[in-house]
């Protein structure tokens, strides 16, 4: 009874995981990567494909040498299955304890991160859709406010500078308004030449950092419960696998 359940349970990420890799790698065609490897090194911010390449990669090992070595009964693969999975949650567990130490580390950390991706802003659609969505998301704009915009060639307010985008912020800075029907993608164009005071009538002022660990406070017992049944899953995962390795052997041994 125990290898049919183990079989679900490890067929389940597997088929998650050959998802995530066939998004990713779809994604990478679309944006001709595939055809040209090279250009994985030439974005330099985060390309988000990137996270579904690892996450679908590593999902479907674990799922793969878990539901084979279920179905085989074979140890090894469960083995495998079992000390990778407590590898993950290792790390898992090192990286909260770090992060709760080192706040303020990693708090210039995600400043850096952020900086570092606003640069490349317009070198990839999928980075320019994941920094609108955040900003949007939690009504801010840029790492520590507008200016971080800066950074940017195309929104630099420089001399030199001939984009229109000139002093200008992306679209997702703007604040909505109700009554538009249609998204205003130029809602962001000039506004930094204004006082501050009056930019705030037009766009978030907030740093994307603040705002983030403010959303974290707000929302601790959700995130904390979603690591927590993560982590319940994984440790309910690596027994499954050990328990079965071990009535494996016992079968073996009266053999």
């Amino acid at each position: 009874m125990l290898i049919p359940v183990l079989s679900v349970f490890f067929f389940i990420p597997q088929l998650l995981g050959a998802a995530f890799l066939g998004i990713g790698l779809w994604a990478w065609a679309e944006k001709g990567v595939l055809s040209n490897i090279s250009s994985i090194t030439d974005l330099g911010g985060f390309d988000p494909v990137w996270l579904f390449i690892v996450v679908g990669g590593v999902m479907f090992i674990l799922g793969f040498a878990g539901c084979i070595g279920a179905l085989r009964e074979n140890t090894a693969l469960l083995k495998f299955f079992s000390v990778f999975l407590g590898l993950i949650f290792f790390l898992e567990l090192t990286a909260g304890i770090l992060a709760f130490a080192f706040k303020d580390w990693i708090k210039d950390q995600l400043n850096f991160f952020i900086n570092n991706n606003v640069k490349a802003y317009r070198d990839d659609i999928d980075l320019q859709n994941l920094i609108d969505f955040a900003q949007d998301y939690w009504s801010c704009c840029g790492a520590h406010g507008p200016n971080d915009w800066n950074l940017n060639i195309y929104f630099n307010c420089t001399e030199m500078n001939p984009s229109r985008e000139r002093c200008g912020v992306p679209f997702s800075c703007c604040v909505k308004d109700p009554a538009e029907d249609v998204l205003n993608t130029q809602c962001g164009y000039d506004v930094r030449l204004q006082v501050e005071l009056d930019q705030q009538k037009y766009i978030y002022t907030k740093g994307c950092v603040g705002q983030f660990e403010k959303w974290l406070q707000d929302n601790l017992i959700v995130v904390a419960g979603i690591f927590v049944g993560i982590a319940l899953l994984q440790i309910f995962g690596i027994c499954l696998a050990q328990n079965l390795v071990s009535d494996i052997k016992a079968v073996k041994a009266n053999w």
